[in-house]
């Protein structure tokens, strides 16, 4: 498997289930747990209202950015502590996404900033498991 193939498979399936934390915080906080999904929206529709418009917006939005994260730690992540380095690049993710562009528009700032910080680590464990993962089946680990 090339590196893009697996960047883009890591950051598929860390992009699917980075979101937990934030969605389990919210719903044992009795908060909305789809506040965070229209947040995504608006960064591509910051003027929007509509949930379901932004709810349709964030779905491109989380796709590109996990996409491209994902490809990005598939090409720099090291062969060795690859778990920990992807629970390390987590937390710069979302150092760089909620100050950059995540605080650019009132539904990222509004939220609570922890359980976002959380996703961003789930993000790098699971997307670094998935490149560990090739790095075994490159060594034939597998076979």
């Amino acid at each position: 498997m090339t590196v893009l193939e697996t960047g883009v498979r890591a950051g598929i399936l860390a992009g699917v289930v980075s979101g937990v934390p934030s969605t389990l915080h919210a719903l044992a906080t009795r908060r909305d747990p789809l506040a965070a999904t229209r947040a995504a929206g608006s960064l591509l529709l910051p003027d929007e209202a509509r949930s379901t418009r932004l709810v349709a917006a964030a779905i491109p939005v989380h796709f590109g950015l996990s996409v491209g994260w994902g490809v990005m730690l598939a090409t720099v992540l090291p062969r060795r502590a690859t778990i920990a380095w992807g629970a390390l690049a987590g937390l710069t993710i979302a150092a760089l996404d909620l100050s950059v562009p995540g605080r650019r528009t009132a539904r990222t700032r509004t939220l609570p900033r922890w359980p976002q910080v959380a996703d961003h680590l789930a993000y790098g464990v699971v997307a670094a498991a998935v490149v560990a993962t090739a790095h075994s089946e490159e060594r034939g680990v597998f076979d």
